[in-house]
């Protein structure tokens, strides 16, 4: 299509990069190798490799990019890949404190050795439990002891036949009913019951009496030593209990002794079980200390209470330096907690009840957290910061989060060596940085995303091997090398430009998992290009309901837009909508009105406060261009009003520059504008056309209406000459491109793009538009 000066559409081979399946090495996926690594990301990755490399406090990392583009999963796979190469990391215990239980030590082990020794501190409890109470009923133990209890009760018995003795000589009976002594006169050589007692004389009961009580003082006299002779029991009990416990213990933690001979901690440890095992022995395993029985199940659960590790993190000796992704990244994941156990209703703690953090589990590797998650949980970003600088792991509650009735901990701290990466936008980056004077101190490494990739034959060959690797991982079938060539154009319209595609590899993702739903209701045995076309068919038809609404309304001309004809100072702008996640171009009237006055150009919008700063920029601009255009010999005395009909939202951006700017000295000089056409681009105050963004969804927008009334060959887009390296086309508006009834039209100024829409040179207009500004001017100081 060409219009009378002869701007000429662009042709369809500019309107779309294409890429041609036969060009690409390979049938099906199948025929390529999985892909590892960072697609087209290679600053990223050599700034993280850097920063991997540099052990030094400070040199943490974030990531920065747009969502979606990988910059996780890559991150990770990154990361793994180097861990393999480093040493497993240490095992990590908390241990009893036996001397301040509320002060558990921390204990590190070689990387597999926290589940050994967690299993060998259980078998000693087990053999604990087999040897005790057993070891009490061994018939040597049962002999000494009942030695030792006969030698106090002989002591008792010699001092009550003394007494006895005496009694007799009064003529007294003693009696014994266990450790009580009674006493009765004897009458006729026999003991006197309560009717011979009646029946003796009073001075015979008086003498009875005053008899007992000098028998009673001589008992006790000679029982004075009797709590000596229960202490001294006591305690050759205890060294009996001690030494029996003694022998039954020390064969049980020889092995252990042997087994750990080179590891001083652990051996500091099994001494500090050596020495606190008797008591415990003692007061929960002999079972005849007159204590209630317990089941077994009781006493092992108090002996591993007692005894066996905290086990925190446990690593196989093999398998390189942890990689931890934490997805909630709130304190008590990040730094570990302590939990409570309620006893009689109340709260209490201990070592075991100690669990760790992503902090514990990645230590000696790396920890990969996104920001904005770690920035929305509260006490986090200083606990983080305080753990980076310190380079030790504290398990303890924010103050606010504490019990207020509960006992605490005071664990031992862990040292701290991690590589953290922090994956987050771009804004957040900048933010930290200003707000955070100590955020550049902790992350000195910078690994910034793309948000597209360079289109070349390596790149695609990545790209392919990269959607192989995903698919196989997902369980999909194979994808054709047309279907491979559809994504890639799916890519790079996401991108908006011919030369690269998006780095966005998760939207494509998505996309052949759509498309493998499509194979597979086909019984397909691989994912071909229709396939890929049926699941973005589908993908518009269910975010299509709006797009399609304000269709309809601006068929029946509930929303008024031209497609043919010529009108004064009005004009079909392209815009884009953005609605969540939908995103369509749609054509909007812009209008314009110009009178005589002083007012100059009035943004009706922002007057209304629906336009938004970049978009009043864009109009301040446009008064500088017709200053400097028309007025530069007198003042420039106009008041004019610019529009843009039926928008009842918020207004932002300055692709409409050039539409209202055309507009505008259509109002000024009278002369019509085509209506066939829509317009979008930006502009200086030279009149230079500059680029603006979502350029294939406006012209679609703008074609969706003329196909739908009717295409004619005059109707048509323009849109500045930048943008065409960005131009990446559906099909149907190439197609019709191809067949003449649709024009793409691309400029570099405003005089260009009036010639288009006028059919008239734009030297003509712009004389024109200088003779009516320089009469307005004159009238505006005839008034004065």
């Amino acid at each position: 299509m060409t219009n009378s000066y002869g701007m000429s559409g662009l042709p369809p081979a500019a309107l779309k990069a294409r890429i041609r399946p036969e060009e690409l090495p390979f049938a099906t996926t199948e025929d390529l190798e999985s892909f590892r690594g960072m697609l087209g990301q290679s600053r990223a990755q050599t700034a993280i490799a850097f920063g991997v490399a540099m052990q030094r406090p400070g040199y943490d990392i974030y990531v920065m990019g747009e969502a979606g583009t990988g910059r996780l999963s890559l991150v990770t796979h990154y990361l793994k890949a180097r861990a393999k190469e480093r040493p497993s990391s240490s095992d990590w215990a908390y241990i009893n404190n036996f001397d301040d239980p509320r002060k558990p030590f921390a204990l590190q082990l070689p990387p597999g050795q926290g589940k050994s020794l967690l299993a060998d501190i259980e078998m000693l409890v087990d053999n604990l439990l087999a040897t005790f109470p057993a070891a009490f009923e061994n018939p040597a133990y049962q002999r000494r002891k009942t030695a030792i209890d006969r030698e106090v009760k002989q002591r008792y018995n010699q001092a009550v036949d003394k007494v006895e003795r005496r009694a007799k000589d009064l003529k007294i009976a003693l009696f014994r009913d266990g450790d009580t002594v009674a006493f009765s006169p004897l009458v006729n050589g026999k003991p006197a019951d309560e009717d011979d007692f009646a029946a003796l004389p009073d001075t015979e009961k008086s003498s009875f009496h005053s008899h007992v009580r000098d028998l009673e003082d001589y008992l006790n006299e000679l029982l004075s030593e009797m709590p000596q002779w229960k202490r001294e029991s006591i305690n050759r009990q205890r060294q009996l209990d001690a030494s029996t416990i003694d022998e039954a213990i020390e064969p049980l933690l020889a092995g252990l002794h042997q087994k750990y001979a080179d590891l001083p901690a652990v051996l500091q440890y099994l001494a500090d079980i050596r020495r606190n095992l008797p008591r415990v022995v003692a007061e929960h395993l002999a079972e005849d200390r007159g204590h209630e029985p317990h089941e077994e199940s009781t006493r092992r659960a108090v002996l591993i209470t007692q005894y066996a590790p905290r086990l925190l993190v446990s690593h196989g000796p093999d398998i390189g330096a942890p990689v931890i992704y934490e997805a909630n990244p709130n304190h008590p994941n990040l730094f570990g907690r302590l939990e409570y156990i309620s006893e009689q209703g109340t709260l209490t703690t201990h070592y075991r009840l100690i669990y760790p953090g992503a902090m514990h589990q990645a230590n000696g590797g790396y920890l990969i957290i996104e920001a904005e998650k770690l920035l929305a949980e509260p006490h986090v970003w200083p606990a983080l910061k305080r753990t980076l600088k310190t380079r030790q792991i504290k398990i303890e509650l924010p103050a606010e989060e504490q019990p207020s009735v509960a006992p605490t901990l005071d664990p031992d701290v862990i040292p701290l060596s991690v590589k953290l990466v922090l994956v987050g936008s771009r804004e957040l980056y900048y933010l930290l940085q200003s707000m955070d004077p100590e955020f550049n101190e902790l992350f000195r490494v910078l690994a910034e995303f793309d948000d597209d990739i360079p289109l070349t034959s390596a790149s695609v060959l990545d790209f392919a091997r990269l959607i192989k690797t995903h698919a196989e991982a997902d369980g999909f079938k194979p994808i054709t090398a047309d279907a491979v060539a559809r994504l890639i154009e799916f890519s790079a319209r996401e991108a908006e430009h011919q030369e690269r595609f998006s780095a966005r590899v998760h939207d494509v993702f998505e996309l052949v998992a759509e498309a493998e739903q499509f194979r597979g209701q086909e019984g397909a045995e691989t994912i071909a290009e229709r396939h890929i076309q049926k699941a973005l068919a589908a993908k518009e038809e269910r975010l299509g309901r709006i797009s399609r609404i304000l269709l309809e309304d601006m068929l029946n001309d509930t929303i008024l837009i031209n497609t043919d004809g010529d009108s004064v100072g009005r004009i079909n702008g392209l815009t884009i909508l953005e609605i969540g996640d939908v995103r369509f171009g749609m054509p909007a009237r812009i209008t314009a009105t110009i009178y005589p006055g002083s007012r100059g150009v009035v943004d009706i919008e922002r007057e209304a406060e629906l336009g938004q700063a970049i978009h009043s920029k864009g109009i301040m601009i446009l008064s500088g261009y017709l200053g400097h255009k028309y007025a530069t010999e007198f003042p420039l005395a106009i008041s004019a009003n610019i529009a843009l009909e039926q928008s009842y939202g918020y207004v932002d951006g300055d692709s409409a520059a050039l539409a209202e700017v055309c507009a505008l000295i259509s109002a000024l000089t009278g002369v019509p504008l085509a209506q066939a056409f829509a317009v979008t681009g930006s502009i200086n105050q030279y009149g230079e056309v500059q680029t603006v963004g979502g350029i294939n969804e406006k012209i679609e927008g703008f074609f969706r209406l003329c196909e739908a009334r009717g295409l004619t060959g005059r109707q048509g887009v323009v849109i500045p000459k930048v943008n065409i390296r960005n131009l990446m086309l559906k099909d149907d508006v190439v197609e019709a491109v191809r067949r003449r009834e649709f024009a793409v039209h691309a400029v570099n100024s405003v005089d260009q793009a009036l010639e288009l829409l006028t059919g008239q040179k734009a030297e003509d207009i712009n004389r024109l538009a200088v003779a009516k500004l320089r009469q307005m001017a004159r009238h505006a100081e005839r008034k004065f």
